[in-house]
């Protein structure tokens, strides 16, 4: 399933692609995220996220770095495959945040298996909530 959101954020863009590029934030704003840690050479990570059916382990690499424009996190391994692709972008208010997200159902255990396009559906859902989480979490440092 891929999906896009955008979201005006009243922060300077380079602002909100520190907090975003800075992959260890995850868990102040990513609801079902619960702990990150940075792995060497410091461009992957292991992620562990509560997900129906219990507790998930992604590795995750930064697959793209541009420096105040643009970054990319794809799961190396783990449930649910993914890659989040955010674009940081100036706007008349500050910044506007776009995601493109990539993300599949395939690997969660137990009964959630054949949630298939329901599961997808509730990443969406999920993200959407958790993107105006980091808005206001940036908006509120301002």
């Amino acid at each position: 399933m891929s999906f896009h959101i955008s979201l005006d954020i009243d922060r300077p863009p380079a602002a909100v692609f520190a907090f975003i590029a800075d992959f260890r934030t995850m868990p102040r704003w990513y609801e079902a995220v619960s702990q990150v840690t940075a792995l060497p050479p410091g461009t992957r990570f292991r992620m562990v996220r509560s997900l129906p059916g219990g507790p998930a382990h992604n590795d995750v690499e930064i697959t793209t770095h541009i420096p105040g424009e643009q970054v990319t996190f794809t799961s190396a391994s783990g449930p649910t495959p993914f890659r989040y692709h955010y674009r940081i972008e100036p706007n008349a208010d500050g910044t506007r945040l776009t995601l493109e997200a990539e993300i599949s159902g395939a690997g969660l255990p137990g009964p959630a298996a054949h949630l298939g396009g329901l599961a997808e559906r509730l990443f969406r859902q999920g993200m959407k909530k958790n993107l105006h989480t980091l808005k206001q979490i940036l908006e509120s440092s301002a």
